[in-house]
């Protein structure tokens, strides 16, 4: 995922300032990407409206500073479109980002792909539990640092198992969930 993705996605819900763009990437969108310094904002929506992604009106705002205010041009629609529907690869640890980003802006532009989407990582994330879940744990020492307590190793090796056994099972049963929820009345016309 690019950061342009993110804001594509942000401003096919509504036209944004970069300052508001900032404002929402500081709270919400915190799990979305990584902070971003509002120059990285600035630069990359000037970027954006060269490449005719995106493109600003100006807002005079009375004893303030007037604001430029972004929308979505046909091809920055094309371009959310193009990542909203391209294939989907899941990374190792689940929870990714990618997924959660292209999810929330796939679910409400293309249902479809968030199907495909949502199938994709529901499935690789099975394959993963079937590997992976009853393998041999078992630790094994040969020449340990003195001082090693292998009680209080083996019950901490344990217990992070279970807890990414059982986030990995709350993951599949919210994927279930949502692709139900997704797949109810598919057939419809949006």
């Amino acid at each position: 995922m690019k950061f342009e993705h993110v804001l594509l996605g942000l401003l096919a819900r509504r036209p944004y300032s970069g300052y508001d763009l900032r404002k929402w990437l500081e709270t919400e969108g915190r799990f979305v990407w990584a902070k971003a310094h509002h120059s990285q904002i600035y630069r990359k929506l000037a970027q954006m409206e060269a490449d005719g992604w995106v493109w600003h009106e100006v807002d005079s705002r009375e004893g303030r500073p007037d604001a430029k205010v972004y929308r979505l041009t046909e091809r920055g629609r094309d371009v959310l479109l193009e990542w909203v529907r391209a294939p989907y690869e899941p990374l190792t640890r689940f929870q990714d980002t990618d997924f959660t980003a292209r999810l929330g802006v796939a679910a409400p532009l293309d249902r479809n792909a968030a199907i495909e989407l949502v199938r994709t990582e529901l499935a690789h994330r099975r394959a993963q539990i079937t590997k992976n879940r009853n393998r041999d744990r078992s630790l094994h020492y040969e020449d340990p640092l003195p001082g090693l307590d292998r009680e209080i190793d083996a019950y901490v090796h344990d217990s992070l198992h279970l807890l990414g056994a059982r986030a990995m099972d709350q993951w599949v049963a919210w994927l279930e969930q949502t692709l139900l929820r997704l797949t109810a009345g598919s057939d419809r016309k949006d």
